[in-house]
């Protein structure tokens, strides 16, 4: 069964019994479809959210935006009634613009620009991270009422892209800094640290912890009365990674450190964990030269793709991705694979993707597949030489939409026209000026759809399905 639905402010295509690569490959069955494109599982983003909520049922995330602000995801993520961590005055006004109230974000960057803070506090998002004690003197200036979090450094061992090199102040250096903020009479209501992204030593969360609780220590005896504790980022977001470990280590700190009833409300930057498998994208092969010895042997084949490190695959440099295709049609059994590598579509000879790797003969026009490409990527892909950002098709499990509709709490009416049911009620609102963002606090969403094939009995029947089931 296919449904069309206007669940978001673009569409979405609800799925029965369709796979993603179904999907992918319908796409790219159309004679004209030649430009990259991205199929997002909704349904892979909510499931994410549920575990989390299992695993750590203390900890509130708050949705890194920068990792990805595809508006999809960030209405989403506003419906199930996610936090954001907002890193400059556009995204603040991006999720304020989903009608997300202001005491769910947090503007997550210790160096602010002035005229930032200044629209913070026209937001009234008054909950912002500092390090340093430049940050103390401007937001005394601009936003003297602001809710400060002091960010501190603790490095995992093992990580992705190391943070502490630019931001945090390291625990033993804090005291200078809470001692600054109280003659400036400024208020500190918790600390913040970042182990890095994409963190592979879990065990740093309980040294960060630990360094966390010292400081409130501190900051409690200059008299402040700090209640927040943000663990930051660096959770795995792979399909085959796990928040068993992580989780592990970071509820049995906050038992320690922070127990149940201390007053102390925990949250958590997430990003690549919430997007990361939820985005699959498909390229195209271009063109293709092959690359022989003095006797004309292949030793290697080269494929240009539609889609390079200035767009997606700029993961590869500035997030230190390694990405990995899967072809869209199935070799022949026992196919000859053959050394090759994969450029982008750009004139720069810096645009390569994968340097070597073994694939079967593939041709132009064939497609390529690269799952788990949802961190990272389309947030600072650029459109240099005039090749086009991959659009993005939205794919919603029906399950996950009947849980979706549950928890936006809008009432769904069913129409028959010609056999085929149809669910009335969509609304998609749009702010676009600042002012108006200070009036309208609560934007909702509601959703029709239109079901192919389908006859009202059936959908009737079909709302019987477990909505707890994502």
């Amino acid at each position: 069964m296919k449904v069309e639905c206007n669940f978001f402010s673009g569409s979405a295509h609800i799925l029965n019994d369709e796979t993603i690569m179904d999907i992918i490959k319908e796409l790219a069955r159309d004679p004209g479809q030649e430009d990259p494109f991205y199929v997002l599982d909704v349904g892979d983003i909510v499931q994410k959210i549920k575990v989390w909520k299992l695993k750590m049922p203390r900890v509130d995330p708050f949705y890194a935006v920068k990792c990805n602000d595809d508006p999809t995801v960030l209405e989403i993520l506003a419906a199930l009634g996610i936090g954001f961590d907002c890193a400059s005055k556009a995204e603040m006004q991006k999720v304020l613009q989903l009608g997300v109230d202001p005491s769910r974000i947090i503007y997550a960057h210790p160096c602010k620009p002035v005229s930032h803070i200044r629209q913070a506090a026209k937001f009234n998002i008054p909950l912002m991270t500092f390090d340093n004690e430049s940050e103390l003197h401007k937001v005394k200036a601009y936003f003297p009422s602001a809710k400060l979090v002091l960010r501190l450094r603790c490095d995992a061992a093992k990580v992705q892209c190391p943070l502490g090199i630019k931001f945090g102040v390291l625990p033993e250096d804090a005291g200078v800094l809470l001692a600054t903020a109280r003659t400036l009479d400024l208020n500190i209501v918790g600390v913040s640290f970042h182990v890095g992204s994409g963190c592979r030593e879990p065990a740093v969360f309980h040294r960060a912890i630990a360094a966390a609780k010292q400081v409130f220590e501190q900051a409690e005896a200059l008299g402040f009365t700090p209640n927040l504790l943000d663990i930051g980022g660096g959770f795995p977001g792979t399909r085959s990674s796990s928040l068993d470990e992580v989780s592990d280590y970071i509820n049995k700190a906050l038992e320690e450190f922070f127990p149940e009833g201390c007053g102390v409300k925990i949250i958590a930057e997430p990003g690549r964990y919430v997007v990361a498998s939820a985005f699959t994208l498909a390229t195209n092969i271009l063109a293709m030269r092959e690359v022989c010895d003095d006797n004309g042997f292949i030793l290697s084949t080269m494929y240009y793709i539609n889609d390079g490190v200035y767009g997606s695959f700029n993961c590869t440099i500035y997030d230190h991705q390694v990405v990995y295709p899967v072809l869209l049609e199935e070799p022949a059994v026992g196919e000859h694979h053959m050394s090759c590598s994969i450029w982008g579509p750009t004139c720069d000879g810096l645009d390569q993707v994968i340097s070597e790797i073994q694939l079967p003969r593939l041709s132009c026009g064939d497609w390529l597949v690269w799952p788990e490409m949802g961190a990272y990527t389309l947030a600072a892909a650029g459109t240099f030489n005039g090749f086009p950002l991959p659009k993005v098709h939205v794919v919603v499990p029906y399950h996950t939409w009947l849980y979706l509709e549950e928890h936006l709490g809008s009432s769904v009416r069913f129409t028959s026209v010609d056999g085929t049911g149809i669910l009335d009620d969509c609304s998609s609102p749009s702010l676009r000026d600042e002012d108006s963002l200070l009036a309208k606090k609560n934007v909702y969403r509601t959703c029709s759809a239109t079901v192919d094939n389908t006859t009202l009995e059936e959908q009737l029947a079909q709302l019987v399905i477990d909505v707890g089931e994502m």
